[in-house]
């Protein structure tokens, strides 16, 4: 069998070739029209009339292909090639790639298009047509003379490429006659391709789920847009100098041990200030940023957001300094990364594998796929503050009943003592002195009845003059209802004048009482030097007979300074009775919030199911995380509780308020709900107040359980709960769940490490397949069916000289592409398949 002529060896047309620019970030997709016909086409096959020349007829054509954006034409006369080279001089300098090639039909009639590299020669196409049995130099509907399946085989050794209609690919290549045949959707269709060539077209027909799109009208959706990593640049560090331009879909980093895969992930990690999910991978990071990047280093990455709106921005870093975020101009901006870029994930190597081993971590997992309520999490940081404000209020109130009751415990011995006194006469005899103190005690709580309004005439000070910057006509110039929103100037103007008119009158009036209280004081200061005198003589009197008046008018002072306090106990009872209403209603609100933030977390988890119904079941539990709860009740309780701890990290179907209530009714309802032991209920019935409070107002954060169908396909399932899987297994239904709809990147170093090979070609490939059209993915790898079978639309080969903390990695622009590109196919084979010869020999081996 004759070797198929490749693409590289065949010689270069004379004169110029115009061939499209090679996309820098890998494969692309671009506009086709496969059977595009010649001038005298519409004459010869179907009667219509045409006085346009051959190259007038090709620009014609040309010219409504760059304005459809169609770039790339095949020009597949029937039976004929005399039409190639009007199109291939209209085209030049244009951008359009033209395809040479012919339409033949088979000695079956089957009709077939053969398409050749843009380099072929005219002469050669003319060979070919004769080796398929077509000898007339004028177009014919002659029959070849070899059969279909000769007729592909043929034109595979000739370097071309054959489309007929028993094609695995369904492709729109209908005849383009007329320019305006190109507005017809069934005449193009949509091929994706790192270079523009044969080879681009043959990969496409191999993987059409991939690399062939069909135009909107014949029922293919448009890709979804999505936001993206656009281009990494290093300055500095082991990939000093080094550029990488990202492609929207799956990208794979491949190459051998060492030569910068992970500098290359952790780099992006990095820039876009991403923190490791588990202590072994914030270490390996740490690792790479030190002693790889290494200080001094800059990393400059430019990413496209898409909403609100469609908008770049470039975010820079050096190390070990902070992230910089600048807009499409150039500015800094006060954005951070995770503002531009929300929701994008990195992992590095093993780090999905750490992730399994929490539950938790599990559960952030899935709030991806939650759909949010905006107005959630500010309502329950609103509930969270007025719980603590009510917790602190409830705590102060009670803090001063206490000090309270403790000095009226006192009232009782001294009005016994005071009994005493009176029985002896000395309440007659010092009765103006002893109500002296009573007047006294009145005077003094006048000046606290005005103190409140002291307190308010100041903030009013402070209040005025208002701030009215936000309405001023800078503030409001680019806005389209400036006229009607400067109208609020003139408000707050005149209330300012309103509230300095009455904060002048009101500090009028505060002085006016002042100065009458201080008049009156001064008054009672008279009476009370007239009383004072009478009283000294009476001592005086009293020390005769060994009584002590001063022993009774102490008395008389204290009682009187604790009659106030009984009102202020009223008066504080009534406040925590309010406080306590307040916070029960608070707390009804708070938990049907975290029930609402629960619900939509299991109705995400539903969704997760349908989408991976046949490999992966996830199941979530309320408040299955006690971790919140038992950290409170060791740092607040203390004591030997790590039975009652215990208790609690175990029970089934737990409450919060249940825990709460059962605490408050008492050591019994404790052991009861909890099988704690005695003395430890009984620390806990008898925990501070502060401590329920505390554990009332906790949110105890849903854990995560996922299972994995271990059966082939085809098989009945066989679920197996993630504790009871191997590495590999834990690792595929994470990734999994990873791969599930999100506009957000992923970035994953080496995910093979971790899997089991079956579950990457059944079950991570597909899915990745699947969601790479509205998802970009990074992905590093040493396996060679995730850049192959994910047809990856960018892979980067990268090699490196010397060790990570004094060599250098370099990508060179050859071992960017997709497998399209021979360079980049030929290193693929070497570095992943261990070269051609032996991939033949496993091929062999197998009995492939």
């Amino acid at each position: 069998m004759t070797a198929p002529i490749r693409e590289k060896d065949l010689p270069a047309r004379k004169g110029k070739v115009d061939n499209a620019t090679a996309p820098t970030a890998g494969a692309v997709f671009h506009r086709c029209a496969l059977q595009v016909n010649p001038s005298h086409y519409g004459g010869t096959y179907r009667g219509l009339a045409t006085d346009a020349d051959a190259l007038s007829h090709a620009r014609a054509i040309v010219e409504k292909a760059a304005e459809a954006g169609v770039s790339v034409l095949a020009v597949t006369d029937h039976n004929n090639v005399g039409g190639v080279a009007a199109f291939r001089d209209a085209a030049e300098g244009r951008g359009i790639t033209i395809f040479p090639g012919f339409e033949i039909t088979s000695s079956e009639g089957v009709h077939v298009l053969c398409i050749y590299p843009p380099g072929f020669e005219e002469e050669a196409l003319g060979r070919f047509l004769g080796g398929f049995g077509i000898h007339k130099t004028t177009p014919s509907s002659d029959l070849s003379s070899q059969p279909f399946e000769e007729v592909l085989e043929a034109v595979r050794t000739q370097g071309g490429i054959a489309i007929a209609a028993p094609s695995v690919a369904a492709v729109n290549a209908r005849d383009v006659v007329e320019p305006e045949d190109l507005d017809d959707p069934a005449a193009t269709c949509w091929i994706k391709m790192s270079e523009v060539s044969v080879e681009g077209l043959r990969q496409a027909f191999l993987d059409p789920g991939s690399r062939i799109r069909l135009n909107p009208r014949n029922g293919e959706p448009e890709p979804e847009e999505h936001a993206e990593l656009v281009e990494l640049a290093w300055e500095g560090g082991f990939l000093d100098g080094a550029r990488v331009r990202w492609n929207p879909n799956l990208n794979v980093l491949i190459g051998g041990r060492g030569a910068g895969k992970s500098t290359v992930v952790e780099s992006l990690r990095y820039v876009l200030n991403v923190d490791p999910v588990g202590e072994d991978a914030h270490k390996a990071h740490q690792g790479i940023v030190r002693q790889v990047l290494r200080s001094g280093a800059k990393l400059s990455l430019r990413i496209r957001s898409v909403h609100p709106e469609r908008r770049e921005y470039r975010i820079e870093r050096t190390v070990p300094n902070p992230p910089v975020v600048r807009n499409e101009s150039g500015q800094v901006s006060n954005l951070l990364p995770e503002d531009v870029l929300p929701g994008v994930e990195v992992y590095g190597q093993h780090e999905i594998s750490e992730l399994t081993g929490s539950r938790e971590k599990l559960t952030r997992l899935l709030r991806r796929f939650v759909e949010r309520d905006p107005s959630l999490p500010g309502r329950k940081a609103d509930i969270r503050r007025d719980l603590e404000k009510t917790r602190q209020s409830i705590l102060d109130v009670r803090i001063e009943l206490g000090q309270i009751e403790e000095r009226l415990a006192t009232l009782p011995g001294l009005e016994e003592t005071l009994e005493r006194f009176r029985d002896a006469g000395l309440e007659d005899r010092l009765r103006e002195r002893s109500l002296l103190v009573r007047e006294e005690s009145v005077l003094d709580s006048i000046p606290e009845r005005l103190e409140p309004f002291h307190e308010c005439l100041a903030s009013l000070r402070h209040a005025t003059p208002i701030d009215r910057v936000f309405l001023s006509p800078k503030a409001l110039e680019e806005l389209p209802g400036k006229e009607i929103l400067a109208d609020a100037d003139g408000v707050l103007e005149r209330l300012s004048r309103d509230m300095d008119d009455l904060a002048r009158r009101w500090e009028e009036a505060l002085t006016r009482a002042d100065e009458a209280v201080a008049e009156i004081r001064s008054r009672w200061d008279e009476r009370k030097r007239e009383v004072q005198e009478a009283y000294e003589g009476i001592l005086r009197e009293l020390r005769k007979s060994a009584v002590d008046a001063e022993e009774f008018i102490r008395l008389r002072r204290e009682i009187e300074g604790l009659r106030p306090l009984r009102e202020r106990e009223s008066l504080l009872r009534r406040l925590e009775h309010e406080h306590l209403e307040r916070r029960r209603a608070l707390l009804v609100e708070w938990e049907d919030l975290k029930a609402a933030d629960f619900r939509l977390l299991d109705q995400a988890v539903k969704d997760v199911n349908g989408k991976l119904r046949d490999r992966v079941r996830v199941e979530v539990t309320p408040a299955g995380d006690r971790e919140p709860l038992l950290r409170l009740v060791r740092d607040e309780v203390g004591g030997r509780i790590a039975e009652a701890v215990e208790a609690l990290d175990k029970a089934d179907d737990f409450s919060l308020p249940q825990f709460v209530e059962n605490c408050r009714a008492g050591a019994d309802a404790v052991r009861k709900a909890y099988s704690a032991p005695r003395a430890q209920s009984q620390r806990l019935a008898e925990a501070p107040a502060k401590f329920l409070m505390l554990a009332e107002e906790l949110e105890l954060p849903p854990t995560t359980a996922v299972r994995l169908n271990l059966a082939a396909a085809g098989e009945p399932p066989s679920w197996r709960a993630l504790e009871d899987l191997s590495t590999g297994q834990k690792a595929t239904a994470v990734l999994l769940l990873l791969l599930l709809e999100s506009n957000a990147p992923l970035i994953v170093d080496q995910p093979e490490d971790d899997l089991d090979n079956r579950f990457i070609t059944e079950g991570v490939v597909p899915r990745m397949r699947e969601e790479k059209r509205r998802r970009q993915f990074i992905f590093s790898t040493h396996n060679a069916n995730i850049p192959v079978l994910g047809d990856a639309e960018l892979i980067l080969g990268i090699t490196a000289s010397g060790e990570a903390d004094g060599g250098k990695a370099r990508i060179a622009p050859e071992h960017m592409g997709a497998i399209d590109a021979q360079p980049v196919r030929e290193l693929v084979e070497d570095l992943l398949e261990g070269g051609k010869d032996a991939f033949e020999t496993r091929r062999l081996k197998y009995g492939f």
